[in-house]
């Protein structure tokens, strides 16, 4: 992912978007950690290992270099990068035969262990933060050079239908790199059976043709008053897993089927008119239909007037004219700065990584307090997962249970942002690359938004008794990205505050998946939004995985987790007057008594506590995750998604870290048959939480009953969680923030303020 300067994007001006083909998996896989600080190398072995001496190298008489690493282990791959990898594995290839079979699935940075990221932020980058080094007894050691990045790749062979991971050191590049001559070097390759990886956008291009050209389907769609296959879009859906029909030993889609009605209108909302009662099964191996049944002719909606989401006037309505302008000017510049990928803004500073699955990851979160420097909150936070549910048993709506990153990629699926649509105010765009299906880079411009925003107040009191008043105006630095999976779009924010607080924040919108209904038809599970046309009841899953660092430099192992309940004191001596009640704490001691739920009723919450720093009263410092609205899945306990699903059953999962456990429903949930694979079997190891290297993983959702004014647009649902400081500065760093100086003229007037007059800003 590369940066770019502030674009003048015109506010919705169509572009063309490039959507890629990738999904990605953070690491290759270590032991298990029995013993967290007994495995975990040492900085001195990483030392050691950086300073040996290079070797040379060279292929077919051209001069090889040694390149100097200019990129930070954290940074995503560069275009480059991709390209040396892609062609490193390419070049690997037995036969012609399998070189020309190859698809690219993934290609994502592996992320070093943390000591390494600590010798890069300490030595080898701005700014430059020896601190994060234990001190040796002879002063510090200075390494000579980082070790090379190296690339993770998910190839799938269109021709055996294997996918297998290779991992590619990106150490030597040739002189010769206009023609292409890169080269890295394959540390291991590995064939995993019974998997089928993510979907890509090319297969659901060709899925789309394949299904449009078949003529069964052709006829089926004729009996509908169908003829012109232009109308017609097929939306290729993952098969997900229901029975053994279902296994990985094919690569299956089951495609949903929608209509427009228009020809020239290429911004008519298809989803408007779902085509129900065919059934089929696409071979995305072969590209060949597997199966077709004309189950039942449901006639199509009738084109409903207010279907399209185009402004008002091509809908038959008006568009509003009394919204006037309204400015968002920072005439000094923004208060952040960027060198790279490393953001510094107000005391916060962190670095912003992407991935073709995840999407926006933010790395190494720190906050600089006074005179105690540096202070780490989290060293990786991501959205690892989500899935979405549907709760019609008809078909087809009983199958979509879509798993948005594991089966498509939230990165790859991003889009460009506007300026002036997407992001306003001043703003720093951050590209992302990615390859596509056959090995190529593709480049989705101003992928990731950074920028300030005004948030009201941050804090007031006035006193009555004199009348003077304090207030402070809170500002928030938020990074996001935007990404479309078929009808559904998703906002990813990440917002940091000035009084030390955390929100991750998710906005649902774009367009509902509808059902078609026969004539004076009503369905139980849905919602009618126009005659012919209904909405089921869905849920929306999402799963942040929150690498927690409180006050621990990288390679420390000193956080534990207390969970907070509210009580109310029993009726007694302590409680005459039945008003009592106080806060709990709880040490969630293993892995299993960790996985909880929320509880409104009790107002119950998470901390995250270092065992070894405290704060002036003597307490742990900490850092809260406080839940925001929530809930748990609405199937029984055999529905079929919860098999792929099990990390649904509980909001809250805490575990030790481990380099290898990074996707909560296993790495390949496309037609996984296999029960509760990842977070579910992991947590059975049982280990210990009392002092650990924490990864907290809470699963948050919404539960969506669509209404009529969901329809033709559904507007933006806001959904997320905070976390917040706890006992973690000694004061409120809110105190410090000044108030914003043009907040003291008068705007109504245009006139500048008289000074404080009793506490009070009188007018001219």
């Amino acid at each position: 992912m590369a940066t770019t300067q502030e674009k003048t994007t015109p506010c919705c001006a169509p572009q063309n978007n490039n959507k890629v083909a990738a999904t990605s998996s953070s690491s290759s896989a270590p032991p298990q950690q029995q013993s967290q600080q007994q495995q975990r190398p040492s900085v001195a072995t990483f030392i050691s290992a950086i300073d040996s001496p290079p070797k040379t190298a060279s292929a077919k008489g051209i001069t090889v270099m040694v390149r100097a690493q200019t990129s930070h282990p954290l940074d995503p791959l560069t275009a480059a990068e991709i390209s040396v990898a892609v062609a490193t594995v390419r070049a690997a290839g037995a036969t012609p035969e399998v070189r020309d079979s190859m698809r690219f699935i993934e290609v994502d940075l592996v992320e070093p262990e943390k000591q390494v990221v600590a010798l890069a932020d300490a030595y080898f980058f701005p700014p430059f933060q020896p601190s994060l080094l234990p001190r040796t007894k002879g002063g510090p050691v200075i390494p000579t050079k980082l070790p090379p990045r190296k690339a993770r790749l998910v190839v799938y062979n269109k021709r055996s239908n294997e996918t297998s991971i290779w991992i590619v050191e990106l150490r030597e590049v040739h002189a010769a790199t206009r023609g292409g001559h890169h080269r890295g070097k394959v540390v291991s390759s590995t064939v995993v059976p019974d998997v089928q990886p993510p979907m890509d956008a090319v297969e659901y291009a060709e899925c789309e043709a394949v299904v449009k050209d078949f003529p069964p389907f052709r006829e089926a769609m004729k009996k509908r008053g169908i003829e012109d296959m232009d109308l017609v879009m097929v939306d290729p859906w993952c098969a997900g897993y229901h029975s053994e029909v279902d296994a990985p030993s094919r690569r299956l889609a089951k495609p949903l089927i929608f209509c427009r009605t228009e020809s020239d209108c290429p911004m008519e909302n298809g989803y408007a008119r779902p085509v129900d009662g065919i059934h089929v099964l696409v071979d995305m191996q072969n590209m060949v239909v597997l199966e077709f049944e004309d189950r039942k002719l449901v006639p199509l909606p009738p084109a409903d007037p207010l279907r399209n989401y185009t402004s008002g006037e091509t809908r038959g309505g008006v568009d509003r004219s009394d919204v006037k302008p309204l400015q968002i000017i920072q005439p000094e510049g923004p208060s952040f700065r960027v060198n790279g990928h490393f953001i510094e803004w107000q005391k916060w500073n962190f670095r912003i990584g992407f991935t073709p699955r995840e999407g926006l990851v933010i790395h190494s979160v720190a906050y600089i307090d006074g005179s105690r420097g540096r202070r780490p909150v989290a060293h990786r936070l991501s959205f690892v997962e989500m899935v979405v549910p549907y709760g019609d048993p008809n078909d087809p709506h009983y199958r979509k249970n879509a798993f948005d990153a594991g089966e498509d990629g939230l990165g790859k699926n991003a889009h460009s942002l506007k300026k002036g649509c997407d992001c306003l105010g001043y703003i720093k765009y951050f590209d992302a690359h990615f390859t596509n299906f056959y090995g190529g880079v593709e480049t989705i411009e101003n992928c990731v938004c950074l920028h300030e925003e005004d948030h009201g107040i941050l804090w007031k009191h006035q006193d009555w008794r004199t009348g003077l008043a304090e207030v402070r105006r809170s500002r928030r630095l938020t990074v996001s990205f935007i990404c479309t999976v078929a009808n559904y779009e998703y906002g990813f924010f990440w917002h940091f505050y000035q009084d030390g607080k955390i929100e991750a924040e998710i906005k649902l919108t774009g367009i509902l998946s509808l059902g078609s209904l026969q004539p004076g038809e009503t369905r139980k599970y849905g919602t009618t939004i126009a005659p012919g046309l209904y909405a089921p009841v869905h849920q929306h899953f999402f799963v942040a995985r929150m690498d927690m660092a409180v006050d621990c430099k990288p390679g420390e192992a000193f956080n534990q987790v207390v969970e907070v309940n509210v009580k109310v004191e029993k009726p007694g001596d302590n409680n005459v007057h039945n008003n009592a009640f106080y806060a709990e704490e709880k040490l969630l001691k293993s892995e299993l008594e960790a996985m909880r739920d929320c509880d409104p009723l009790s107002a119950r919450h998470w901390i995250v506590r270092n065992t070894r720093t405290v704060n002036r009263t003597g307490h742990l410092t900490g850092y809260k995750l406080v839940p925001g609205s929530n809930c748990l899945p609405l199937a029984g306990s055999e529905a079929k998604f919860l098999r792929r699903a099990a990390f649904l059953k509980h909001n809250l999962w805490v575990t030790p870290y481990a380099r290898d456990e990074m996707h909560p429903g296993g790495e390949f949930p496309n037609q996984n048959p296999r029960v509760g694979e990842g977070l579910a079997t992991w947590v059975k190891q049982n280990r210990s939480l009392e002092e650990a290297d924490i990864v907290l993983w809470y699963v948050f959702g919404v539960t969506h009953i669509p209404r009529l004014e969901d329809w033709p647009v559904m507007p933006v649902e806001r959904i997320g969680f905070m976390l917040m400081p706890h006992g973690f500065f000694n004061c409120s760093p809110a105190v410090d923030v000044p108030p914003n100086p043009s907040d003291l003229d008068d705007k109504e007037n245009g006139l500048p303020a008289k000074p404080i007059q009793n506490g009070l800003i009188a007018k001219l």
